[in-house]
């Protein structure tokens, strides 16, 4: 009897679960990759600006731009090679270095300027607003923090049938769709996404 029981429960629980699985998913597209993912795998050009800050130990942050060579110098380590190279990549190295002047180093590197790659680092946002605009890239920039800065939709727009596209690493590309009006007039932020470095924002007009 118990083990009738067990079986049953077993079963019924397999079932349950299934369905959820089958008829959880959504048909609404999914969010783009966030910026500080894109970020994180962009690689450091000359000019480039970056930020290394070292855990309990403030007196070895530095924010310095890249120079020609490729190296930024930084307290206690010297020169560090950060051209062509991920900022994950360069805070190892300078933990790396680190730890012979400094017990258990945690250190970041944030990218505060792109300058290297100007035009690839760009946002983009064309269409039915004021001031069509490409504006530099900056971390935690949004989709309506692009458009206000582009002034605005126009009278012409259709704000909700907004997209946003972006380039992928693959060079394939993606599209995905931003309810602007929704944002500028309802609050709702759920596609006020994150933007990252080459998207491009195309509002388009309404059909009279």
């Amino acid at each position: 009897m118990n083990r009738t029981f067990v079986g049953l429960t077993a079963v019924t629980l397999a079932l349950l679960l299934a369905g959820c699985a089958s008829g959880g998913g959504s048909s609404k597209s999914a969010p783009p990759q966030q910026a500080s993912v894109a970020v994180e795998n962009y690689q450091i050009g000359v000019d480039d600006i970056v930020q290394v800050s070292v855990w309990r130990n403030p007196e070895l942050g530095i924010t310095v731009p890249v120079r020609p060579d490729g190296m930024i110098s930084v307290p206690l380590v010297g020169d560090v090679m950060a051209g062509g190279r991920t900022p994950t990549e360069v805070a190892a190295d300078i933990q790396k270095k680190l730890a012979d002047f400094v017990r258990d180093p945690q250190v970041a590197v944030i990218l505060t300027e792109l300058r290297s790659h100007e035009y690839l680092s760009r946002v983009r946002v064309t269409g039915a607003v004021r001031q069509p605009i490409s504006i530099p890239y900056r971390q935690g920039m949004t989709v309506l923090d692009a458009v206000l800065a582009a002034g605005g939709v126009n009278e012409f727009a259709a704000p909700d049938r907004s997209d946003l596209f972006r380039r992928n690493k693959d060079e394939t590309s993606a599209t995905y769709p931003v309810r602007l009006d929704r944002i500028l007039n309802r609050g709702d932020l759920s596609t006020n996404y994150t933007v990252a470095p080459g998207d491009v924002i195309v509002i388009p007009e309404r059909t009279f």
